[in-house]
């Protein structure tokens, strides 16, 4: 049956699949047909995930993305990659006169120097087929849409989309494509982590015309979207998935 958002016969590498975006995006990856390789730094997660899986010949690597050599051991560990899903990330919620230079450390050695890092090494190992998909999980918050304490994480992913932009026009020689994702707020334990108190995630859900937040697996879909032969013509773009939030 024709499917042009398939993804059989194509293999995935996942960061940061053992919860939340990552997860949800090997999973559904996984029911369109590709081979998923995951890795996170939670090997209990990872077999959780990995059990979710659907069909055969999935593993995972584990791996702390925040350590350059750890990312050249990844990268002499997986195939050729058709495609790569960049989802590890953390958020932080600091007003900017308390923040520290270790908190700027933190945040952008996960949400942007690990995918620069990730990408600069597959490349140079040649570890990325031709037509291959690179997608990059992001935020609205790095597109403008601004949230008092949320400074260092709005920065990190708007570092992140003007990398990407880059990068889709160096590797379109290869043929490589380069798309950033930015959600909204998604029902993650990233979300439910963060220090605001039940007024206020009302205040919050209120800007939401579909007067809810996002799911994992709603970001995960659009991933698949990116990395099938359908979208062999986007790169250098950015898909926003926010439920109306930026309208408002």
């Amino acid at each position: 049956m024709y499917n042009p958002f398939s993804l059989s016969s194509k293999t995935i590498l996942v960061t940061g699949a053992s919860s939340g975006i990552g997860k949800a995006t090997a999973i559904e990856c996984s029911k369109m047909g590709a081979t998923i390789i995951m890795t996170a730094r939670n090997e209990e997660r990872l077999q959780e995930t990995m059990q979710l899986l659907e069909g055969e010949g999935h593993q995972y690597i584990i791996t702390d993305l925040t350590n350059e050599d750890a990312i050249k051991q990844l990268t002499e560990q997986v195939p050729e990659l058709d495609g790569v899903v960049c989802a590890a990330g953390i958020s932080m919620l600091k007003p900017i006169q308390v923040l520290a230079e270790k908190d700027i450390k933190t945040i952008f050695d996960t949400n942007y120097n690990a995918p620069v890092l990730l990408t600069k090494t597959l490349v140079k190992k040649r570890k990325l087929n031709t037509e291959a998909s690179l997608v990059y999980i992001s935020s609205i918050s790095g597109n403008g849409n601004t949230a008092t304490a949320l400074s260092l994480y709005g920065s990190s992913k708007s570092a992140l989309n003007s990398f990407v932009k880059y990068a889709a026009i160096e590797l379109s020689g290869k043929r490589i494509r380069c798309n950033t994702i930015c959600p909204g707020r998604i029902e993650t334990k990233l979300l439910q982590n963060q220090t605001m108190n039940e007024e206020d995630l009302a205040k919050d859900l209120a800007k939401y015309p579909l007067h809810r937040y996002g799911m994992p697996e709603e970001v995960a879909q659009a991933a698949v979207y990116l990395l099938s032969d359908a979208a062999k013509w986007i790169t250098g773009t950015s898909i926003t998935i926010d439920g109306g939030r930026t309208l408002i």
